[in-house]
């Protein structure tokens, strides 16, 4: 008789799963390792049944009426999460036998089920995405008190109740141990970032328009919102019109969010529109295409302790594709990008274009940069090393799992995913 395979939840609600890259590859490692695996998240427009990427993950989905745009709309939001959460958590423990759950933050209110599972002698893990009271103060201008209590006082609470906890870096595993109390043992660090497999897979630049001369290319990837300082990116393009013309450069902005608006607005202002391109979000290949013509890349996220303590996911993007990277000097950023990056104090426009300027003057560097960034994803970086450590703390919470051959080695294809989610 077959060996049953345990069956593990996840659970994500600030996105649709088909469009989180890191929750594709954890049910991709999953599957190899012979786990069987279930989603819920949020309802996505195209409401696949079925995750991306995977061989039979389900997708469970829930409609998401609310967006939050101020506190007590963000507490609608995050009350409705739990109860779409729980309600198809328990569906699928009456119908079909749940061995363990994960859930993903943000937010950090799914303590209770963690309560309630580890009473049942199920395991709860808390993958922990990012510092919720962190992002909140870096959000609001005058952040109140009593909402920063709650929100650490849920974050510990997620930390302390949880069977164990994934950090997605060094700085969030120290913060689980000593503002959390979780016994060390109990945390795991599982970075983010794309396969081997995947940079292989990167898809084929456009070629150029006739008569088109090449130039070097400047990319920023990632979110565009206020907390994320994209606007230096354009007025670092100004500064680079002083120090070297108009005529062997541009910079290229690409993805989405809430100050993309004023940032065509501010090219506008400032003559830049022939110099700055904005693309919008890509799908997967598009990002891959882009990053392959790409001459350095920046990331002008402001020294925030948000930010000193989290790793940006478009850095590892950077580096995964050999990029040399401009970086505001953040300890989760030299921690990622080390000898890749050239790191500038404060990300002000001046001190990003004196930087790129200097790097597209040194083709040497440049090719010294590329090769530290190759080796360190290649080393360190990648899924195929960080899906060892996560693979080894399911075997410990579950260790009944059916052994499977292919049990250490991510899926070869690369992730399908509708957009490249960069936070």
């Amino acid at each position: 008789m077959a060996q049953r395979r345990p069956h593990i939840v996840i659970a994500v609600v600030n996105l649709p799963a088909e469009r989180d890259r890191r929750v594709i590859r954890e049910c991709q490692a999953l599957e190899s390792a012979g786990y069987r695996v279930s989603v819920i998240c949020p309802r996505g427009p195209q409401r696949p049944a079925t995750l991306p990427g995977t061989v039979a993950t389900r997708i469970h989905s829930f409609p998401q009426p609310l967006a939050g745009s101020g506190v007590l709309s963000f507490a609608a939001e995050f009350a409705w999460a739990l109860i779409a959460v729980t309600v198809r958590l328990l569906a699928l423990l009456l119908r079909d036998r749940v061995d363990a759950v994960q859930v993903c933050n943000p937010p950090d209110v799914f303590w209770p089920l963690a309560l309630l599972l580890r009473a049942a002698g199920r395991p709860f893990v808390f993958d922990h995405h990012d510092l919720s009271p962190e992002l909140y103060e870096c959000k609001t201008d005058r952040p109140r008190r009593t909402v920063l209590w709650i929100l650490r006082l849920f974050e510990k609470l997620s930390w302390r109740c949880a069977s164990a906890v994934i950090s997605t870096n060094e700085s969030y595993r120290e913060l689980a141990v000593d503002r959390g109390g979780c016994a060390p043992e109990r945390v795991v660090v599982v970075r983010n970032g794309p396969t081997l497999a995947e940079v292989r897979h990167d898809g084929i630049p456009a070629p150029r328009a006739a008569g088109e001369k090449e130039r070097f290319t400047v990319v920023y990837l990632g979110v565009i919102n206020p907390q994320d300082h994209v606007e230096a990116v354009v007025l670092t393009a100004e500064r680079l019109v002083h120090l070297r013309g108009r005529d062997d450069w541009r910079v290229v902005v690409a993805g989405d969010g809430d100050s993309l608006p004023r940032l065509r607005e501010l090219a506008d202002e400032h003559d830049l529109t022939d110099l700055v391109t904005f693309t919008g979000w890509l799908e997967a290949d598009e990002v891959g295409a882009l990053l392959r013509t790409a001459t350095i890349a920046v990331q002008p996220d402001p020294p925030t302790r948000m930010a000193q303590l989290s790793t940006m996911a478009k850095t590892v993007e950077y580096v995964a594709r050999g990029l040399p990277v401009v970086a505001v000097d953040m300890l989760e950023t030299r921690r990622t990008a080390g000898g890749a990056a050239h790191y500038v104090p404060t990300g002000d426009p001046d001190e990003l274009a004196k930087a790129i300027d200097q790097l597209l003057a040194d083709s040497e560097t440049r090719t010294d940069m590329q090769r530290v960034a190759r080796a360190r994803f290649e080393t360190e970086l990648a899924w195929d090393h960080q899906v060892k450590a996560y693979l080894a703390l399911w075997r410990r919470l579950l260790p009944d799992a059916p052994s499977a051959t292919t049990a250490e080695s991510p899926a070869e294809e690369p992730v399908a995913t509708d957009r490249l989610t960069t936070t």
